[in-house]
């Protein structure tokens, strides 16, 4: 499998930890759809030309972060399930990935476009920031209610929720959300999450040009 991907793309982080959690083996290539060299030769690959992307071994081209992780599931059953086969408990889980993408990711990247771009839009930025906290709000108690956010087992709402949390505990106050934070320490300590971070860690150090928001 070859995964086509940004390091510094929260989608991308979200299948880097389940491709790690799944243990699977798969050539990691970088696209940077900033630079036209590296965007060209990816559109030549995926017209849509955006990362995440996965292209197995029969040469299918997967996008979509969570499509991505339904086929890995699918496709590797010897280690961490990531979908529930209960179908309460699976709705659930695919319920919280929506809610995390639509509610929370997407609106942490457009906070950071606004914060890099303009930061002197303080009224939509704060209605931004009242609107993730709320979201925060909500998931503070529903994790009161779990170890991870849909049970006791890691799942495809974690591989989502983990990266978002990489920056919003950096940009929000979220230290009065007990579980948020019980939460993101417990994470940090992921074994796969902790190899996400090493390459973003590089990436951070290598990357001297301007930095912009990917999704």
């Amino acid at each position: 499998m070859e995964f086509f991907y940004h390091p510094l793309s929260r989608y991308s982080q979200k299948v880097l930890i389940a491709l790690y959690e799944k243990q699977a083996n798969f050539d990691a290539i970088t696209v940077d759809l900033r630079d036209p060299f590296s965007r060209q030769k990816f559109y030549q690959l995926y017209p849509q030309a955006r990362v995440p992307l996965l292209k197995t071994q029969d040469e299918q081209l997967i996008p979509e972060s969570s499509i991505i992780i339904e086929y890995l599931d699918r496709h590797f059953y010897s280690s961490t399930q990531l979908l529930p086969t209960e179908p309460m408990h699976n709705l659930q889980v695919r319920l919280f990935d929506r809610i995390i993408d639509n509610d929370i990711s997407n609106p942490l990247l457009q906070l950071e476009k606004m914060k890099d771009i303009d930061n002197s839009n303080e009224f939509e930025i704060k209605k931004i920031e009242k609107q993730l906290l709320l979201q925060f709000q909500h998931l503070d108690a529903q994790l009161a209610l779990h170890h991870w956010i849909c049970g006791d087992s890691f799942t495809l709402a974690d591989c989502a929720l983990i990266p978002c949390l990489n920056y919003a505990f950096k940009n929000l106050n979220l230290l009065d959300f007990d579980q948020v934070v019980r939460y993101w320490q417990q994470a940090q300590l992921r074994g796969a999450w902790m190899l996400v971070q090493e390459e973003i860690l590089l990436i951070e150090q290598e990357d001297n040009r301007e930095k912009r928001g990917i999704p």
